[in-house]
């Protein structure tokens, strides 16, 4: 198997600590030598003490889930013959009470648009069964206790 890692660093500078009142702003490094600024969800934690320019966890648990599904729904696409010119998902994430009653993301939401080229085209049940493929291939997914929803 193979590990992932990621890089956070947050200082504190010259803020108080003890009051609450410091920054949330972070950065976050992957290894591929990219770094982004995080943040806590301005949801959560209000500016100025969380960044709205930032990622925050939620967004960054929604794209990975979203991410996921996409390349296993184009592997499995370009294997079932089909050409997909573009997909474009506005994926979107719950926050609510899990089954435990603890808070978590209780429900993500895909919706994949796709622009299909080529002469094999594929059917309503076509691209409903690479969805379901794509669902159960991606380890996000799996590790998610949640529902995930696709619609498209």
């Amino acid at each position: 198997m193979a590990g992932y890692s990621a890089t956070i660093s947050w200082k504190r500078g010259e803020q108080p600590f003890s009051d609450g009142k410091y920054s949330r702003a972070h950065e976050i490094a992957f290894d591929a030598g990219i770094t982004i600024l995080g943040s806590s969800s301005p949801h959560v934690v209000r500016p100025p003490l969380s960044r709205e320019d930032a990622v925050d966890p939620e967004e960054m648990f929604v794209a990975a889930l979203s991410m996921c599904h996409m390349l296993f729904f184009l592997d499995f696409a370009r294997k079932a013959g089909f050409i997909v010119d573009s997909y474009v998902d506005a994926a979107e994430g719950v926050v609510g009470k899990d089954d435990r009653g603890k808070i978590a993301i209780t429900r993500v939401t895909l919706k994949p648009r796709i622009e299909w080229s080529g002469e094999k085209r594929p059917s309503a049940a076509d691209i409903s069964e690479l969805n379901h493929k794509s669902h159960e291939a991606c380890f996000i997914a799996n590790s998610f206790r949640g529902e995930v929803v696709i619609d498209g």
